[in-house]
């Protein structure tokens, strides 16, 4: 289990005390930024209880009243904001086929690493990555019992191939890990919490809030096409890159596993995911939208942040990564 990180303001200092201690989490959300450091990490260390929990905090956390409480006010504020700032629509096909439409101008982070990027650059986005990617695809298990049919059985054939199909050395999970050895990276889980972005963790934040909460399932399953439909180009760059500056094959197998599982899973999670979901329960369909526009509005956030500090000669990570079994 990863350590607890350090608070970065009073939501997470609160939240990290009814951890640590059981102190009453009598804190404010109403002027907290939705999307700031504070909030975020309070959110996420709410989640990852529900995932593998930290050192020292007892399991039964994971349901304490209070905490809960205080995550569910935090989570209206998040929520109320990303609706805020995506527009409502219940149009699925058009909201698919505009995933599929790449502009030619476009210069997203898989851009800046296929053609300049440095390995120290790479570096810190394998640490971003890592919040999510070392428990990939256990946020969108959450949603299984909550669909029925033919939609349930769609998204289990792709999870089985996030896990592996069988075989635990091929789970992507760990395809990533050998990615953060090959790179001098520490790929214990949750190394890398205390260096994440805000941006960073908005993006897995957004997958537990939406597997966690059966209202939801409909933007849980918008938020996994987003990711299965977008995921082979990118991947594909971030190949490229990787060859460029020489890195070996172990570095370089976790996105190449991804440019051609995610270009089958994309067929899948629009055919037999999200077809029978819409047969079966036709009102969802804005709910999914909301989940591929949320989730595009993120990512381009994290999009952003990166390529901002770049530019400006600076880490975008919250202090240096450190190197494997260091710290």
């Amino acid at each position: 289990m990863p350590e607890l990180p350090h608070p970065r303001g009073p939501l997470s200092a609160a939240v990290l005390a009814r951890l640590r201690d059981g102190s009453a989490p009598s804190v404010a959300v109403e002027d907290a930024d939705p999307y700031g450091d504070d909030l975020q990490l309070a959110l996420y260390c709410c989640y990852e209880l529900h995932y593998r929990g930290f050192t020292g905090v007892p399991d039964e956390r994971e349901w304490d009243v209070p905490l809960l409480a205080l995550r569910g006010a935090m989570e209206q504020r998040f929520l109320a904001q990303l609706r805020a700032d995506t527009t409502p629509d219940d149009d699925v096909a058009t909201a698919l086929d505009e995933l599929l439409v790449e502009p030619a101008e476009a210069r997203g982070v898989s851009h800046h690493l296929r053609d300049e990027g440095t390995v120290e650059q790479l570096r810190e986005y394998v640490c971003h990555r890592s919040l999510y990617h070392l428990k990939e695809a256990d946020p969108q298990a959450f949603v299984i019992p909550r669909l029925a049919g033919a939609a349930k059985a769609g998204l289990v054939t792709v999870e089985h191939d996030e896990y592996g199909a069988g075989r635990p050395e091929r789970m992507h999970s760990e395809l990533f890990a050998q990615l953060m050895e090959a790179l001098d990276l520490d790929p214990t889980y949750g190394r890398y919490l205390d260096q994440a972005a805000a941006t960073t963790l908005a993006e897995v934040n957004l997958m537990s809030l939406c597997g966690l909460h059966r209202a939801l399932r409909g933007a849980l399953v918008g938020q996994f096409a987003t990711v299965e439909l977008t995921s082979s180009p990118g991947s594909d760059r971030l190949v490229r890159g990787m060859r460029r500056l020489g890195l070996p094959e172990a570095a370089v197998a976790f996105y190449a596993e991804h440019v051609e599982a995610d270009a089958v899973h994309e067929q899948l999670v629009r055919r037999q995911v999200i077809a029978p979901l819409l047969v079966a329960e036709p009102a969802l369909a804005a709910d999914v939208v909301f989940g591929i526009r949320a989730s595009t509005f993120l990512g381009d956030r994290f999009g952003e942040w990166l390529l901002s500090c770049w530019s400006a000669g600076r880490s975008s990570l919250r202090e240096p990564a450190a190197q494997r079994g260091a710290g």
